[in-house]
């Protein structure tokens, strides 16, 4: 069993207690992060003189073999090792001899293991924006194909007013967009480096932070020693808007859900995207979707995981917060694969426009607009109010839209009507005068895509 520090103890570890300790089936996913964080630090003790030129040379040619040889296959990391810190450490004086026992000068696993967190946690952060990006993209795609697509607008699952598919869609984009932007104030809010923080209360060695901090793209050094290694706000900020872009993936995929029911049909899902019956042959089932929208609650399970880890834990570090791993890495997983799929999902589904446009003037969606044209011919909207109410008692005892209601019957209700109701409450026409900023109407819809363009070609997430 490879460990940093048996000097203290005259009975070897309990194999059930080691492995209950150890965190390398987990924490090798840092190999990177941990190799690139021990070369800056290795670079920042020549410059300071705690180490010679020629030594600092040696270690930083073992761990680049080390890397290679990792990301080649053939030097794997075992269960022998308790952590990536043991495995890289003890490989590294394997290859080079004593000088690799210089390697930890100056600090601690404490803030070499915030670093790794911090540097993948970055990592994470970026991947997941281009991912998003990627989405928003597709959905943009969709909305230029898309802004004379007639649809009903719900509230309360109810049919309410027509709006447009490219209306719709924008919705999510604007979601998407605060999702970037908390992932955006995350990466920065989070940017300082820890290494240098020793396992509490920094160290006698004169390290520069500055230096360390430079190397590795951090704004520069922690501000306080113990803050630096018991510091996890930053994974819980990620797990928490890792959760609102799956709350918000899950809420678009209930709808396609929806629409790809027998009832709807508003949406055909492609085929890679899909999955029959093992008993029923008619059955073309929604499975991404659904499986998006489940996995939502193993994001929110890590979330909630990691925050009651933290509640309790005094300062400085303590081992609880090795727990803040496994689940992190399973949560970014979990939400990297969902983007992918999702997008793919959404990039190849097609719309029945006939059929989106029928629900709208079968669900009365043209209501208000009918109230609204007896409102500017001079009635007042509490009686526009109930008279459309009538009209709609009417139509739903006839089993017909008020767009195909006569217009002796408008007017047996309202003497106000006349035959220019219809083009009032043609679904182009209630669409077509909602002009106000971010609103259906296609010159309004026509200028949001225009920003959304824009949007896209200038965004970055704080690099």
């Amino acid at each position: 069993m490879a460990q940093l520090w048996g000097g203290r103890f005259t009975k070897e570890t309990d194999k059930l207690v080691y492995n209950f300790n150890a965190s390398i089936s987990f924490d090798q996913k840092f190999y990177e992060q941990d190799i690139r964080g021990s070369k800056a630090h290795v670079a920042m003790l020549a410059r300071q003189g705690i180490l010679t030129q020629e030594e600092k040379e040696q270690i930083e040619q073992g761990l680049d073999g080390i890397l290679e040889d990792v990301k080649s296959g053939k030097l794997a990391i075992t269960s022998e090792y308790e952590d990536i810190h043991s495995f890289v450490e003890a490989n590294l004086i394997d290859r080079i001899g004593d000088t690799g026992k210089k390697l930890h000068t100056g600090r601690s696993r404490n803030d070499q293991v915030a670093l790794d967190m911090k540097l993948y946690i970055r990592d994470e952060i970026d991947e997941t924006d281009e991912l998003v990006k990627n989405l928003q993209q597709a959905l943009l795609k969709i909305m230029e194909e898309n802004i004379y697509t007639y649809m009903p607008g719900f509230t309360h699952m109810q049919k309410a007013q027509p709006v447009t598919l490219a209306h719709h869609v924008g919705a999510y984009f604007e979601m998407f967009i605060r999702d970037r932007s908390r992932l955006s104030d995350i990466r920065k809010r989070m940017n300082t480096c820890p290494l240098g923080a020793g396992a509490l209360a920094g160290t006698t060695y004169p390290l520069d932070r500055e230096y360390t901090a430079s190397l590795l793209g951090f704004d520069g050094p922690s501000g306080n020693s113990m803050d630096s290694v018991s510091d996890r706000d930053y994974v819980i900020e990620f797990l928490s808007a890792l959760s609102t872009i799956m709350m918000h993936l899950s809420r678009f995929c209930e709808e396609i859900i929806t629409w790809n029911s027998n009832e709807y049909r508003f949406v055909e899902i492609d085929d890679a995207y899909s999955t029959g019956s093992s008993i029923m042959p008619q059955k073309k089932n929604p499975d991404i979707a659904e499986l998006v929208r489940g996995k939502t609650g193993r994001v929110y399970g890590a979330l909630m995981s990691i925050l009651t880890t933290m509640k309790g834990i005094p300062l400085a570090y303590n081992k609880d917060m090795q727990e803040d791993k496994e689940l992190t890495f399973d949560a970014i997983d979990t939400v990297k694969g969902c983007l992918a799929l999702f997008t793919g999902m959404v990039s190849t589904m097609q719309f029945n426009k006939e059929n989106m446009e029928a629900s709208a003037r079968n669900g009365f969606t043209n209501a208000t607009d009918a109230a609204d044209y007896l409102v500017n011919h001079g009635v007042p909207f509490r009686d526009a109010h109930g008279i459309v109410g009538q009209l709609v008692l009417t139509c739903i005892d006839k089993g017909i839209s008020l767009d195909e209601l006569p217009l002796e019957e408008y007017q047996k209700i309202s003497p106000v009507f006349e035959q220019d109701i219809y083009d009032a409450i043609s679904m182009k026409t209630c669409v077509e005068k909602r002009v106000t900023a971010g609103a259906p109407g296609p010159e309004a819809m026509k200028k949001t895509i225009d920003s959304y363009r824009r949007y896209l070609q200038g965004n970055e997430t704080g690099k």
